[in-house]
């Protein structure tokens, strides 16, 4: 499956790096040396993208950072190299039809190319800024169930993707922003880790991770990248070092108020089914469920479940991605409401891959809840 995979994510990037160097080529092709020039720097980043992939393992930390670091950040100007070409196409062929700039299409082409890079960086540097300023996302809700007259502050985070790219200095960050906010409870929904917990230990990343304040705990669940780690409990494990409560299939009566329930990831097909796990449960007691993957949210709203956290789409992480993400889920990002079950869907406190975040946001949600 890993190997499948991997030749499929091979296959496509070379595509786009194909592609890229081809179009480039033709607006370059009166301009000597200069074109070689591109295409070789295709070449060259297209192999430091593809190391920063596959051989984390096998470099010290500081150098696959910035082999990390470097390559997805070509990835996304590869990305709108190839935004830039298909606009200027969709132009071409509107002039074919109504011949609006007969003599002007090779001047517009070389234009647009060299308008696009510097256009390129300025949101780069804006992306990368977003990235590093996380947005808190504040909620006022409130159960629709028997009141107890009891308020609850939720500090909410999914997809910190620790590892070589979001190391412990970045997490230090993640933690003070945390604990800024005084919470109740800490709830993690999932993809913690990159994918190695390796990188965690060597760094001894439980030492911050530790530092987390929240007089009813810290608890968190698995997502499909904790099951890219060396074993599909080797993250659990090793948050438990730092007293981190982690839930996979499993619930916890918080304060004797209320429950939480954790889903295991939806990568494992042998997971329980949601009305399995709540069936047994006093349902005059609010329901706070994480589960990682937001798909079929109807099965929240079916079992009495009043807050669902989840995570997982980083909200497509940039643009024209993010686009493209909001057809594949019917709640993407932020805040929605079905009978009388709550949701929130993170677009993540960290990321994958390219740190920068281009029409999204890098957030910590913090929900007030009164019940």
């Amino acid at each position: 499956m890993k190997i499948t995979f991997f030749l499929f994510v091979f296959s496509f990037i070379l595509l786009l790096v194909g592609l890229a160097s081809l179009r480039g080529w033709q607006v370059l092709s009166t301009f000597g040396q200069i074109k070689y020039w591109y295409v070789g720097a295709h070449i060259l980043f297209l192999i430091v993208l593809l190391v920063g992939m596959m051989s984390r393992g096998a470099l010290s930390p500081e150098l696959a950072k910035v082999i990390s670091f470097v390559g997805f950040s070509y990835f996304i100007v590869l990305i709108y190299l190839l935004l830039s070409f298909f606009l200027v196409d969709i132009v071409r062929l509107f002039n074919l039809v109504l011949h609006f700039a007969p003599v002007g299409m090779k001047a517009f082409r070389m234009w647009v190319f060299f308008g696009t890079l510097p256009l390129i960086f300025v949101a780069m540097i804006y992306g990368n800024y977003k990235f590093n300023h996380p947005t808190i996302v504040n909620l006022d809700l409130q159960v629709e169930k028997p009141l107890q007259h009891k308020s609850l502050k939720i500090v909410a985070v999914s997809d910190i993707h620790l590892g070589v790219s979001i190391e412990k200095k970045q997490l230090k960050k993640y933690v003070d922003l945390i604990n800024s906010q005084k919470p109740d409870i800490v709830l993690m929904a999932g993809d913690i880790a990159d994918n190695s917990t390796q990188p965690l230990i060597d760094q001894k990343m439980s030492e911050e991770l530790s530092q987390i304040k929240a007089p009813l705990g810290v608890f968190a669940i698995s997502g499909n990248h904790e099951f890219y780690a060396e074993n599909p409990f080797s993250t659990a494990e090793y948050l438990k070092t730092a007293g981190i409560q982690v839930l996979r299939d499993s619930i916890a009566l918080i304060d004797n108020s209320f429950y939480l329930v954790g889903r295991d990831d939806k990568t494992n097909n042998l997971r329980k089914k949601l009305g399995d796990l709540v069936q047994n449960l006093d349902k005059s007691k609010p329901i706070i469920l994480l589960d990682h993957q937001p798909f079929k949210l109807n099965e929240a709203q079916e079992n009495e479940v009043d807050l669902q956290i989840s995570g997982h789409t980083h909200n497509g992480q940039f643009f024209p991605v993010n686009l493209i993400v909001k057809l594949m889920y019917e709640l993407t990002h932020g805040y929605m409401k079905k009978g009388k079950t709550h949701y929130y869907v993170s677009s993540g406190l960290g990321l994958w891959g390219p740190q920068y975040r281009i029409g999204t946001q890098s957030e910590l949600v913090v929900i007030n809840l009164k019940y």
